[in-house]
């Protein structure tokens, strides 16, 4: 692919409704890959941040916050049958978005699903209802509802999103290195049981970020390379996973929600303080924060097995992430402010001077023991392919235009989530924006060199069981 590659004709009118990092970042893409006249383009955003950008390629921006009370009336007038609904805001519930995409006949997707403001900390609420799978449970109870109506994509950036299609690689990799002649699965039941005929037990997500800028964080502020206010929402939620069938210790602090597919479990703490073991080629191991993340959720219902009712396989999945080290600090000191948020929060961009993100999926338990799959993307290698990007946006947005291109290509999908698309399409359009895309090996295990300096509870006869502890 060429910079100049069009993948697809698109006639309608895309909304973009949001503008930070990612809106911004994806912007360049869509019209340098989408065909599409500019004037078909309108931004609506809550805050004057990317006003310059939009100006810059010509797009109209609309300066206003949208809310329970005004989105319809804002949105209705600008949507009609065949135009597009890109929503990459925070606070801007979901599931009323695509409703009413749905209700106008237009298409959609999102990164994330979002509540109403307030939804990922809102005291009067459960833990389990201030979760992602109950997010998800939300959205994915209309697709029976807009079955076979315009394609809404859910969470569709790196992850969630472009991480189901690395496990995919990721699996057809390790039955090819280890002798399993098998044809690419088509649905989803042969893509489970392709995981467990190879051993797969458990998948990280594993994401470390090191780039750094010109001048360290200060006190007082929040420091990050992608969404602040996204971040910290999801930090805040309950640390979640899937949970799988392997696993022989239930956590003490563990929960499961009582409704919907059963197929992850959620702590009694936040993400943002709950850290687990994982390895990147990169950095080797290290500790990761286990934030939660649609894919946790998804990936394992997708790669789920049952007889009826009991389910025979499922892999344990969950984010394993190491942000950029002024977020580290800036999670720190939220910590320690109960999880209010600084008065002041920075964007690292322009002034990153160096670094890498390496974002990919662990999966472990198989023949070869372990094996990531991603991508490695350092700072200048972005630069040099799309402005007003960093390599963590980037990750990001290349996989936003891979998700509206399959959309515009399947109009009639209904509500879908990543694990159900085309993963060798998406691939093709991220694949030339994601850096180095290898596969590394490893006998590593979160067992490792544990009890150098004390004795620990372990469970040596199943080491890719799932091994966290509690951040005082």
């Amino acid at each position: 692919m060429n910079e100049n590659t069009k993948h697809v004709r698109f006639g309608g009118r895309l909304v973009m409704v949001g503008f930070g990092s990612i809106g911004q970042g994806v912007l360049p893409l869509i019209l340098r890959h989408i065909d599409m006249p500019k004037d078909r383009i309108v931004i609506v955003t809550a805050e004057p941040r990317g006003r310059e950008v939009a100006a810059e390629y010509g797009i109209e921006f609309v300066e206003v916050a949208l809310t329970r009370e005004n989105y319809r009336a804002e949105l209705e007038p600008r949507l009609g049958k065949g135009d597009f609904l890109l929503n990459l805001s925070v606070d801007v519930q979901s599931v009323a978005l695509i409703e009413l995409a749905q209700a106008r006949g237009a298409h959609y997707l999102d990164t994330c699903i979002e509540p109403w403001a307030g939804g990922y900390t809102d005291p009067a609420l459960t833990p389990s209802e201030r979760s992602n799978y109950a997010l998800r449970e939300s959205a994915r109870a209309l697709r029976a509802k807009f079955a076979g109506g315009p394609t809404a994509v859910l969470t569709h950036g790196a992850n969630p999103g472009l991480v189901s299609h690395f496990v995919k690689d990721a699996l057809l990799k390790i039955a090819a290195d280890t002798g399993v002649s098998r044809a690419t699965p088509k649905t989803r039941e042969a893509w489970a049981t392709l995981a467990r005929d190879l051993g797969v037990k458990t998948i990280h997500i594993a994401e470390r970020d090191t780039q750094v800028a010109a001048h360290a964080k200060k006190r007082g502020e929040f420091v990050n390379t992608w969404s602040i206010d996204g971040f910290v929402g999801e930090g805040c939620q309950p640390a979640e996973l899937g949970w799988g069938t392997h696993e022989r210790h239930f956590p003490e602090d563990g929960r499961r929600h009582g409704f919907g597919c059963d197929s992850a479990i959620y702590l009694l703490r936040p993400g943002a303080a709950t850290r687990v073991r994982t390895w990147t080629p990169g950095e080797g191991p290290f500790l990761g924060f286990l934030v939660t993340h649609n894919e946790s959720i998804s990936i394992a219902d997708y790669y789920t097995l049952r007889d009826g009712a009991a389910v025979n396989y499922r892999p344990t999945v969950h984010y394993a992430y190491h942000p950029c080290d002024d977020a580290v600090l800036s999670l720190h000191e939220i910590a320690g402010r109960n999880w209010r948020l600084q008065p002041e929060k920075r964007l690292m961009m322009d002034e990153i001077v160096a670094g890498v993100d390496e974002l990919g999926v662990l999966l472990m338990g198989h023949k070869k023991g372990a094996l990531w799959y991603g991508s490695h993307l350092s700072i200048e290698e972005t630069r040099k392919l799309v402005p007003h990007n960093n390599a963590t946006s980037l990750q990001v947005t290349v996989a936003v235009l891979a998700g509206v291109i399959w959309a515009i290509e399947n109009p009639k999908a209904g509500v879908v989530e990543a694990d159900e698309m085309d993963h060798a399409r998406c691939m093709d359009i991220c694949r030339p924006y994601l850096g180095k895309v290898h596969g590394v090996y490893t006998d590593w295990t979160p067992l490792d060199d544990r009890e150098r300096l004390f004795p620990e509870r372990l469970d040596r006869d199943c080491p890719w069981q799932f091994q966290n502890f509690r951040v005082a």
